[in-house]
């Protein structure tokens, strides 16, 4: 199958994961020790290459939750799958998201990690659905604005597949429907 037709390139992604990564750098300059959170599977890639050029303390911990099961729609009831490991109790947490839609998801993470009293909770959305969204929610740090449609690459996948592209691409819908 071919590739899919590039929606933002791999230097625009690493252009704007250094903007991202200065700025959270220079807003928690004063902050201590932060904990990034990357939501997975998806943020892995954004995390690494986020984390990597972030000049400040910072400790990383993962979470799984789903809200889309096996299929491509999201179903709006998302479930924990793997928590974070370390005790976040007075201490700052960025939390790491491969893309917002309908804010469903990223609602139900900040409202469980705002139950654990947190010094501050702030959020980073490589890339965000404005038009998706269903519920209101704040994105501190939002890498691209897309349109509603399906994206693989860099971390996101359509069935497990394209995930480990450099880009971002689109996925067709006749792609969609031979998976």
């Amino acid at each position: 199958m071919p590739s899919p037709p590039v929606l933002i390139s791999e230097a625009d992604i690493q252009i704007r994961v250094d903007e991202l990564a200065a700025q959270i750098s220079l807003d928690y300059a004063d902050k201590g020790d932060v904990v990034l959170i990357g939501v997975l599977k998806g943020s892995f890639i954004f995390l690494a290459d986020l984390a990597r050029k972030m000049t400040i303390p910072r400790t990383i911990e993962f979470i799984a939750i789903s809200s889309y099961g096996k299929t491509s729609v999201s179903t709006g009831a998302v479930r924990l799958l793997m928590d974070v490991r370390s005790n976040i109790a007075d201490r700052h947490v960025l939390v790491v998201e491969d893309i917002v839609d309908t804010g469903h998801t990223l609602k139900y993470l900040i409202g469980l990690l705002e139950s654990r009293q947190p010094a501050s909770i702030k959020t980073c959305a490589l890339l965000h659905k404005a038009e998706s969204a269903e519920v209101d929610v704040n994105i501190d740090y939002i890498g691209f604005g897309i349109d509603d449609e399906w994206v693989v690459g860099y971390g996101l996948d359509f069935a497990e597949h394209d995930r480990a592209l450099p880009y971002i691409g689109t996925v067709l819908p006749a792609d969609r429907a031979k998976k």
